[in-house]
């Protein structure tokens, strides 16, 4: 979050514009969103409440997230996403704009190929027979009142076996979103 905070303070007072455009892929989704807040983000006990490292929703104009888990059963990672969904729940503020995008590459089954994924998605919305993009499930990357996309043969990570949310073929599909 400290990291988020000065790399958007630097582009606001760089390019003297009001408002950044921000994506986050995977858990960057995520923690944008705890950002863009105005409750402060100390569940943790690493941060106090006054270092002001969230509020940022006046100066964001879209949120895309790419393979963010908007959700999660498994313990460490719930009560992160808890807390993003009883404070900020979907699409919550009404002068960002929400896009998610969701790949589709593979159902997990508890098979020796579809194993990680299958228990990705388990540990992610409670059961590993879904599809996804091989980490994240797709009903997972959705957020309610966002423009949600699922984009068709999309993996999660650029070492995957395919194209990933960042792939040229795959940009085209949500890179519009930012004007």
């Amino acid at each position: 979050m400290r990291q988020l905070d000065r790399t958007i303070k630097q582009m606001l007072q760089q390019y003297a514009v009001p408002q950044i455009n921000l994506i986050g892929h995977s858990a960057g989704g995520w923690i944008s969103r705890i950002y863009l807040g105005e409750k402060p983000y100390t569940i943790h006990g690493d941060v106090l409440e006054d270092v002001g490292l969230w509020n940022a929703h006046p100066c964001v104009h879209t949120l895309i997230t790419l393979g963010t888990p908007h959700v999660s059963v498994e313990r460490w990672t719930r009560k992160n996403l808890d807390f993003v969904k009883i404070h900020y729940p979907g699409a919550f503020h009404p002068q960002v704009r929400y896009v998610c995008a969701a790949g589709k590459a593979i159902f997990g089954k508890p098979a020796l190929k579809t194993w990680l994924a299958y228990k990705s998605y388990e540990l992610t919305v409670g059961k590993g027979e879904t599809w996804g993009d091989g980490i994240t499930p797709v009903e997972a990357a959705l957020l309610d009142g966002a423009e949600n996309l699922v984009l068709e043969g999309v993996w999660h990570s650029p070492r995957s076996p395919g194209k990933w949310y960042g792939s040229p073929e795959v940009l085209s599909a949500w890179i519009g979103y930012l004007r």
